[in-house]
């Protein structure tokens, strides 16, 4: 069970990433970017001819300075084979280089009680620091629902308020909507940038985990909705995409055909992300801040 004093303080040791320009372009490639090859927008961030390119993805930051597996540890007592990834967020502070050194510091900062047989949610934090000049770059904020551990506050009433739900989306047609194709391949190509869960790769541990073939990471659909932000509302510049949000709902499938719903509400960009073969919302309540 969850002691909520621990998970609260758990010490992380900082990681340090260092990627280079080739790994950059991989990320770009590994969202299925560059498949006109021909479209200048899209290649600043799969080449590397020209001065300044590539130029990073913010979304790149998800995979930096990765902490390792450590919710499987048993001194978390979380039960590690009931989690699930539920919400992702990045809030750019500064643009990513197209290769250097960074510095993960991660730290939880929410442990929320959902109540007995209604699971629990953990969040953790991870800035990135540029090594060379110290400069912090990005904040990612990634939610976990561990479905087996509702009910930890029940001895001592320990646990953390839940955050707002997200703004539901819009009840009208979507200001803009973009029809993505995914390759086959793209979980092979998106492991190797950093989650090598053969739940992604091997069809006999997927089939195990009850899915009919493996299954593509769901923030690799995060990435490529934050691309369809980013050339939609963005001018195809990363510099205007101040933070990215959307909570994960279902599975993709490397080969699905992905539609992105955007809508210009108040300011920012709310969107969903639907796979319409199997009337499927994937990834749902998505926020994006754009700098105008």
């Amino acid at each position: 069970m969850i002691d909520y004093h621990k998970l609260r303080n758990w010490q992380f040791a900082d990681v340090e990433h260092t990627y280079r320009i080739e790994d950059t372009i991989h990320y770009a490639l590994a969202l299925g970017l560059g498949h006109d090859p021909t479209n200048e927008q899209e290649l600043q961030f799969v080449n590397d001819y020209a001065e300044g390119q590539p130029v990073a993805l913010p979304t790149m930051s998800v995979v930096l300075g990765f902490p390792g597996s450590w919710m499987a540890d048993p001194e978390t007592g979380i039960d590690f084979p009931k989690i699930l990834h539920g919400e992702e967020q990045i809030v750019v502070h500064h643009p990513l280089p197209s290769a250097g050194t960074v510095i993960a510091k991660h730290r939880v900062t929410r442990v929320v009680d959902k109540g007995p047989g209604r699971g629990a949610t953990i969040t953790y934090d991870k800035d990135l620091y540029d090594k060379e000049s110290g400069q912090h770059l990005v904040t990612v904020t990634h939610t976990t629902f561990a479905r087996g551990d509702g009910g930890f506050s029940s001895t001592n009433g320990l646990t953390d308020p839940s955050l707002p739900s997200p703004a539901p989306m819009p009840q009208r047609a979507p200001d803009q909507r973009v029809e993505i194709a995914t390759l086959p391949q793209l979980a092979l190509m998106y492991r190797l940038c950093a989650d090598r869960n053969p739940l992604h790769s091997t069809p006999s541990v997927a089939r195990a985990a009850g899915f009919e073939r493996p299954i593509l990471h769901g923030l690799c659909t995060y990435g490529i909705a934050g691309y369809a932000v980013l050339a939609q509302c963005c001018g195809h510049d990363p510099r205007r995409l101040k933070s990215l949000s959307a909570r994960f709902t279902a599975p993709v499938l490397p080969g699905d055909k992905l539609t992105v719903e955007l809508f210009n509400e108040g300011g920012a960009v709310l969107f969903r992300v639907r796979v319409a073969a199997r009337d499927k919302t994937v990834l749902d309540c998505g926020r994006a801040e754009i700098a105008f």
